[in-house]
């Protein structure tokens, strides 16, 4: 289970620094390259989506069928175990949330780079045309 984690990390830090280099001022010359990148990658990181829900459902199952642990009921390394398991269920909560809101992030700001550049464009051609 341990490698599902990592795809979503990695896929989180990806959408995140292409976020950054898009957001970024003065790289214009690389900017147009990064458009077309992140445009074509798009639809393959919307994957993300139902991949984080599975996920999401699995942590909910997890805690759901997660053995109770009173303070009289269990060992000292019981609770322990259960604590860990909790802190773990909601690191990866925080990863689950922050790969979607950084995939809407990635989507919005691409969609407004891109009317910009066509605004930019629209604009030059009518300081062309007078």
């Amino acid at each position: 289970m341990a490698l599902e984690w990592v795809v979503l990390g990695y896929t989180a830090g990806a959408e995140a620094i292409m976020l950054l280099l898009l957001t970024v001022p003065g790289l214009d010359g690389l900017r147009k390259g990064l458009i077309a990148v992140t445009r074509n990658l798009l639809k393959p990181f919307m994957s993300v989506v139902p991949f984080s829900l599975f996920l999401l459902m699995d942590i909910y199952w997890k805690y759901e069928t997660r053995p109770t642990c009173d303070a009289d009921s269990c060992t000292p390394s019981e609770s322990l175990r259960h604590q860990k398991s909790i802190m773990k269920s909601q690191r990866n909560a925080l990863l689950i949330a922050s790969a979607l809101i950084l995939y809407w992030l990635l989507y919005s700001v691409t969609n407004l780079v891109v009317k910009i550049e066509q605004l930019n464009q629209r604009v030059e051609r009518l300081k062309n045309r007078d």
